[in-house]
């Protein structure tokens, strides 16, 4: 079913001038029957009556515009776009002014796509390689509405048409099901712009990890720390590094401990048990196996 939003505006007079307040529209938590988020995928039916100019919009989740009536233009921090119904929009998570017209039918309908992060990770583990991103990329991706985009849109409509305990379930499936779509359409260009939208803080996974790296925990140990079973703790490592954590581990160690060898300080005996040896014998083997050279030619 359509909705249409009512918006309320505080207008203070100053001599011959009205100044029209707008209040801050928190997206998509004003689509939704509370203030909280909606679970990790969210489809909303958005239809205006009357133009809009300038919403101030504060979206908590990377959002689909697929717009169908009208027109939308877009001002972020250091860019604008504007797209009419031949076109929709992949919008970064952040905060925006929206402007939307109506068309000469007196009418703008788009049909909105959230989706969380960890969606996007998680569709970005099984179908992309990790890669660089471009940290100059533009908050948004245009997208040429087509005929397999309309289909696609016709039966969003019919999953949320239909009560079912599979909800979430079908709408996985669509996500899926669009992302690759647009893999296929655009290619490399797409696929670099979703990982832009990955957030780069370090995540707390990381953070657990990387201040262990020179520790002599096991790496049962850190998985512990992570609050996470070894199975899935592999699984996150694999996503972020692209290797596996034992030989990621093992490099990092052996590199710090030749690195404090070389300060002339300390004997292969006073720090193996620091970098997670059981015994000097194994840790100058790994040592040779990586350097070359054992740890007393160091």
């Amino acid at each position: 079913m359509l909705s249409k939003i009512e918006r309320t505006f505080i207008c203070t007079t100053f001599g011959d001038f009205k100044i029209i307040k707008m209040p801050i529209e928190n997206i998509p938590q004003i689509y939704t029957d509370n203030s909280n988020l909606p679970l990790d995928l969210f489809v909303y039916d958005f239809k205006m009556t009357n133009d809009v100019v300038k919403t101030k919009v504060n979206l908590s989740m990377n959002m689909f515009s697929f717009l169908q009536v009208g027109k939308k233009q877009v001002h972020f921090a250091d860019t604008s776009i504007a797209v009419n119904k031949e076109q929709s929009l992949l919008i970064k998570k952040g905060n925006s002014l929206w402007t939307e017209l109506l068309d000469i039918e007196n009418v703008y309908y788009c049909k909105l796509l959230f989706f969380s992060e960890n969606k996007l990770q998680e569709f970005l583990n099984k179908h992309s390689k990790p890669t660089t991103y471009n940290k100059d990329e533009i908050p948004y991706f245009v997208i040429e509405n087509d005929a397999y985009i309309s289909n696609y849109l016709n039966s969003l409509s019919a999953i949320s048409s239909i009560s079912t305990p599979f909800t979430e379930n079908f709408l996985s499936v669509k996500f899926e099901e669009i992302m690759l779509y647009l893999f296929n359409k655009y290619g490399e260009r797409f696929e670099l712009y979703l990982h832009s939208l990955i957030s780069k803080e370090v995540s707390p996974f990381k953070k657990v990890l990387e201040s262990n790296i020179h520790s002599n925990l096991k790496l049962e140990e850190i998985a512990f720390l992570c609050n996470m079973s070894m199975s899935t703790f592999k699984r996150n490592f694999i996503s972020e590094y692209n290797t596996s954590p034992g030989k990621w581990l093992q490099d990092k160690r052996l590199q710090k401990a030749k690195e404090t060898l070389e300060e002339g300080k300390l004997k292969p005996s006073d720090i193996y048990l620091d970098f997670g040896y059981n015994n000097l014998s194994n840790f100058s083997t790994a040592f040779k196996n990586k350097f070359g050279k054992s740890p007393k030619e160091i």
